[in-house]
């Protein structure tokens, strides 16, 4: 800077229009693309072809039909979380985890919810864990003429399938597989917080709307990062024109801000007994009368989980391992997020190879 004003010394003064041009086509083609998403609908998800074997209240069970010339001998059941959709786990062709699984030979079916109704607010944990599941299984088991069952649980679905497991130890279950799933609840800081019994009356919430609503089951997930879903639309603002990231964006976009209601009587199981008391980790959980112990389950097990777990800290999940009474176990630690683990290009080249790696000499 000189006292005539700015100092242009080293200063293409040649290039500033070209520059000029540029920026003002690039937010002119900004300004056309996000014209377009808004006026378009998102990429179809959740298309992968599949039959109902059985819809009861919240639940449904779905069997995927095989494409594989062979199939292997055991069939999976994917117990997927009570606040999600199925369709995290069947994206778009090439990125449908399910549409992995099939091609490499298994028979899969999923465990999959939709809204509880306002007189299902009386579904209590025992619902889940001695019921749907196990009637599930038993349809699999009639369906695919096996015995034997391989479970997968997602997320809350996995610590469904840990109870299962548990109570049901000498049951049909073969193998278990848990993506993120939680043993140690004191180590869920955010949801500690936001359900500390000092400040939480959650008898008064269940008994005043009955089912809990999506919205502050959406807003308790958003708390763990507030400023990820303005950083993430300023990204997608940045990228609008990239067709590839506006396609992935819109679909876990969407998923994530499809979050299930909870029926009130279970989330005052998994507030009292699993967010206040611990009873998972601490081994004193009962689920209609019977006695949890995750040592119980002898089967082989495999869990995964994802470095930057926003949702899920690892420090949640790590005592899984541990405390399981099986002989055959692994932790595997995979770089990612709590749904870039299972889902997306990263899911692909890491977790996927290695789950059918692991998966398909248990499967015979």
């Amino acid at each position: 800077m000189t006292a005539a004003g700015p100092d242009l010394a080293g200063l293409d003064l040649a290039s500033i229009p070209a520059r000029i041009q540029t920026e003002v086509e690039r937010a002119i083609q900004r300004s056309i693309k996000g014209v377009e998403y808004m006026s378009s609908a998102g990429p179809s998800l959740g298309s992968t072809p599949k039959d109902i074997l059985s819809s009861r209240g919240t639940m449904n069970l779905y069997h995927y039909r095989p494409v594989a010339d062979e199939i292997y001998r055991v069939p999976i059941l994917i117990v997927m979380a009570t606040t999600n959709r199925g369709y995290i786990l069947d994206m778009v062709p090439g990125q449908s985890f399910i549409e992995f699984l099939l091609k490499r030979g298994y028979d899969v079916y999923m465990l999959d919810w939709t809204a509880p109704k306002p007189e299902e607010k009386s579904l209590r944990m025992e619902d889940y864990v001695l019921d749907f599941i196990p009637h599930c299984v038993e349809q699999v088991q009639r369906d695919s003429g096996e015995n034997d069952v391989t479970v997968i649980g997602y997320c809350f679905g996995g610590v469904l399938s840990l109870l299962y497991g548990s109570i049901f130890a000498d049951g049909p279950m073969k193998n278990l597989i848990c993506f993120t799933t939680p043993v140690d609840f004191r180590e869920m800081k955010l949801f500690q917080n936001f359900s500390d019994r000092r400040y939480f009356d959650v008898d008064h919430l269940v008994d005043s709307v009955g089912n809990v609503p999506p919205e502050m089951i959406l807003s308790s997930f958003e708390m763990l990062r507030p400023a990820s879903r303005a950083a993430s639309q300023v990204q997608l603002w940045e990228n609008i024109w990239n067709d590839e990231f506006v396609k992935s964006y819109r679909m876990f976009d969407r998923w994530a801000t499809d979050t299930l209601p909870l029926a009130g009587e279970y989330f005052r199981a998994i507030t009292k007994d699993l967010m206040w008391d611990n009873k998972l980790y601490n081994d004193t959980m009962t689920v209609g009368g019977r006695k949890v112990d995750i040592a119980d389950i002898k089967v082989p097990i495999l869990h995964a989980v994802a470095e930057h777990d926003h949702i899920v800290p690892y420090d949640a999940a790590k005592h899984l391992i541990a405390k399981i009474g099986s002989v055959d176990k692994e932790e595997v630690i995979l770089k990612g997020g709590h749904v870039s683990l299972v889902a997306g290009a990263n899911a692909v080249r890491r977790l996927w190879p290695k789950l059918d790696s692991w998966l398909c000499e248990r499967s015979t």
